[in-house]
């Protein structure tokens, strides 16, 4: 049962994304994006793109945007969810992660094949500071729930968290998220480090004003 729950971030990452090794087709264009005022936050500066995102993880150009993963705004997958136990539910339901209360979203996922290997960026923008770090605590407390889950130790085996992040770890897969103003960040992967998940985050933090 144990040997069970560690396998299960790989498979079940895997299948929420159409498989690690799956080669996708086509090409994702990014939304147009207008420069922002000064002390305005601007998804598309946020958001690193494929040469950035290559560059950052040590990718060639085998690393693209997966199509049908480019999405701008939060994507439930119920199917999975309804697999785990509820407080576990926010690894296949972003409205979980995200809460109901950004105005923004952008969200896109990378793939790798080389390494069977997956990679995503996302940030949402709140209102204000104080509702970005709601919905950060309120994930944090359902980290701490799933990981007092029988599927926790296969989930959310290894995770920390302070006033304004959050690391979760587990098999070969992860999470990490960090506030940073009115915007929450998130970067989850598979078959990559989590010294690159942070390189990206804090690349992702560095064009949020304030």
């Amino acid at each position: 049962m144990v040997r069970m729950s560690r396998l299960m971030p790989l498979w079940a990452v895997a299948a929420a994304v159409v498989g690690c090794t799956r080669v996708v087709d086509g090409t994702a264009l990014p939304p147009a994006a207008l420069p922002a005022p000064a002390g305005v936050v601007d998804l598309g500066r946020i958001m690193l793109g494929t040469p950035r995102m290559r560059a950052i993880v040590g990718a060639d150009e085998q690393l693209t945007v997966i199509p049908t993963m480019d999405s701008s705004s939060p994507t439930d997958i119920d199917d999975l969810a309804a697999t785990i136990p509820p407080p576990c539910r926010f690894i296949f339901a972003e409205t979980a992660v995200f809460g109901s209360t950004a105005t923004r979203f952008h969200k896109t996922t990378y793939q790798y094949p080389p390494k069977a290997a997956l990679v995503s960026e996302g940030a949402a923008v709140y209102p204000d500071a104080a509702a970005a770090h709601h919905v950060l605590d309120t994930l944090v407390a359902r980290v701490a729930e799933c990981a007092d889950t029988s599927a926790g130790p296969g989930l959310v085996s290894d995770w920390d968290a302070d006033g304004a992040s959050l690391r979760t770890h587990a098999g070969d897969c992860g999470r990490a998220y960090q506030v940073k103003s009115t915007v929450l960040l998130e970067v989850t992967y598979c078959g990559f480090s989590e010294s690159d998940a942070d390189l990206v985050v804090t690349n992702m933090a560095s064009a949020v004003p304030g």
